[in-house]
């Protein structure tokens, strides 16, 4: 391994770490069903507004160019994934659920993420790579039905979370697109300012109306600044140096990490079929990603037709 390589990989860690952190800060400012803080929007949306102002003064001080407007297009689905789908659907579904669950259900993300972005790429995914990609779903889905039981708040819940791992992969495809022709810090800083008129009045409008505990605005904090933004400078920066291949296999680790954090957080409990499952996941993810996926056939190219005489 190069010096690169491991500086990359040291990179990914640290970008993994900060992610792991992001469900059970979420819950400790959003609160519980029992002992409700801060509204799921106003979490999501803030951490946006603030990421994003953040970014404004990152973009000067850079003196970042403008993107092309070819690059606005795919700017706007990252930022509908990672900085609206994935935030306001975790922010929302945290509230209901514990951040052990939350963190088994969204352990098939990487699946889904290179899954998107196979048929971004116009790859062609083996057999092999849609069996595991199917054999995940069904044990997220399995885990879900199994932990929810009857409580509709709960499968609500659940349901968002799944939301989340299509908004997110998406995001992260379009986003890792991008990376090949931006500095991949510039591809996250333009899709929080672009979302800037939109995430900056609606996080005023749901601002708490009454004095919530230290707990829940650094739960805030965290993800405004971690989640939203610095995470994201550690992560690519880490793809960049590392190789893409080497450094994603370190999210593997990412639902352990968010489960071990959500012990003292939290003061929640680690169980036998959460562990089990989370296994079975990562298992899963993990032999799905070393799948081949080809690249789809290109079109015939037709020979052109001889004119009649």
């Amino acid at each position: 391994m190069t010096p690169a390589e491991r500086h990359g990989l040291w990179f990914g860690v640290a970008g993994v770490a900060i992610f792991a952190l992001t469900l059970p800060m979420t819950r400790l400012a959003v609160g519980t069903p029992e002992a409700p803080l801060m509204s799921g929007m106003f979490v999501a949306l803030g951490r946006a507004a603030v990421a994003g102002a953040l970014s404004v003064l990152f973009l000067l001080v850079d003196r970042a160019p403008l993107p092309r407007r070819s690059e606005w297009r795919a700017l706007a689905i990252t930022s509908g994934g990672v900085v609206f789908g994935f935030p306001v659907c975790t922010s929302i579904a945290m509230r209901h659920v514990e951040a052990v669950h939350a963190s088994v259900i969204i352990g098939v993300l990487p699946l889904a993420t290179a899954l998107v972005g196979a048929l971004l790429h116009r790859q062609r995914p083996s057999r092999a790579f849609w069996a595991c990609a199917a054999v995940g779903s069904v044990l997220v889905a399995a885990f879900a039905v199994l932990r929810s039981g009857s409580a509709l708040r709960a499968q609500a819940a659940d349901a968002l979370l799944l939301a989340a791992i299509l908004f997110a992969a998406v995001g992260y495809a379009w986003g890792g697109r991008l990376s090949q022709r931006m500095r991949a810090e510039h591809v996250i800083c333009w899709a929080l300012v672009l979302a800037l008129p939109v995430s900056v009045p609606l996080a005023f409008w749901t601002r708490p109306q009454v004095p919530l505990p230290t707990g829940a605005w650094l739960g805030f904090a965290y993800v405004c600044v971690f989640s939203m933004w610095i995470g994201f400078f550690a992560w690519y920066r880490g793809l960049a140096l590392g190789g893409t291949v080497r450094v994603s296999q370190v999210q593997l680790v990412q639902p352990f990490l968010s489960m071990m954090f959500a012990v003292p957080l939290l003061h929640e409990r680690l169980d036998a079929m959460s562990v089990g499952f989370a296994l079975a996941v990562i298992a899963t993810v993990f032999v799905g990603r070393r799948m081949p996926v080809g690249r789809a056939s290109a079109p015939p190219v037709l020979a052109p037709a001889v004119e009649s005489r």
